[in-house]
């Protein structure tokens, strides 16, 4: 893949059913509103929860059941504070960047990093791999912070290729380079689970800049995280 990014579909909807089963982006940025965090979270919960039991009863289902009566307000609790919680910046990873003491100067691979993140089409689940790798600009940071960061943007209604490249636009800001590199495997149950019924295709994406826009540590990086 030569493109420094990849590119987002962009363009207007008159009326949302419109797009079908199109997966249509606005930009890398997530679409938020200026009041999205008027609300605290707490509050937000109470919202979810009774608008979620109307969901329940319009479905039919007998909320005085034993099983059913608490799956309102444990899919709010699980919205807010926990599958989207990547929506909040107050839950976004501080990294804190240390000395390239060792002088290591080859690329940093971290590979296979699973995530959990949803369309935000569907709102179900999306699930996979991905593979982060950046070249030191002096300072490194701890590994765990990178998983840490992929989990903060997968927390949220996603559409792959943003999260793709959210994640390595934040590893430029935090890490100081533009030497970074970022694929992701995913399996979308939009998918697999409805429409088409799909259970075997995944979807790749990619973002390569600086450095990794040299074929061949593009071809390095590639071949070490499709060695087993």
């Amino acid at each position: 893949m030569r493109q420094k990014e990849i590119m987002l579909n962009i363009r207007p909807l008159n009326n949302p059913d419109d797009s079908g089963d199109d997966h249509v982006a606005s930009s890398y940025n997530t679409p938020l509103r200026p009041d999205a965090f008027k609300l605290s979270d707490d509050e937000k919960v109470e919202k979810i929860e009774q608008h979620f039991r109307e969901i329940m009863t319009i479905l039919g289902l007998d909320l005085t059941d034993d099983s059913l009566n608490g799956t309102p307000k444990r899919v709010a609790k699980m919205y807010v504070k926990e599958v989207f919680s990547g929506l909040n910046p107050k839950n976004r990873p501080h990294a804190r960047l240390f000395e390239n003491k060792y002088k290591y100067d080859q690329m940093l691979v971290e590979k296979e990093i699973t995530f959990y993140s949803h369309c935000e089409h569907h709102f179900v689940p999306i699930f996979g791999k991905a593979h982060v790798a950046y070249f030191s600009s002096g300072k490194v940071i701890g590994l765990s912070k990178i998983n840490r960061i992929v989990q903060y943007f997968s927390k949220r209604p996603q559409v792959q290729e943003r999260l793709t490249v959210q994640i390595a636009k934040e590893l430029q800001r935090v890490l100081h380079t533009d030497d970074v590199a970022v694929v992701v495997d995913a399996t979308h149950l939009c998918v697999a689970s409805r429409g088409v019924g799909d259970t075997n295709s995944k979807t790749g994406t990619a973002h390569f800049s600086g450095k990794f826009n040299d074929e061949n540590i593009k071809r390095e990086f590639l071949n070490y995280i499709n060695s087993k």
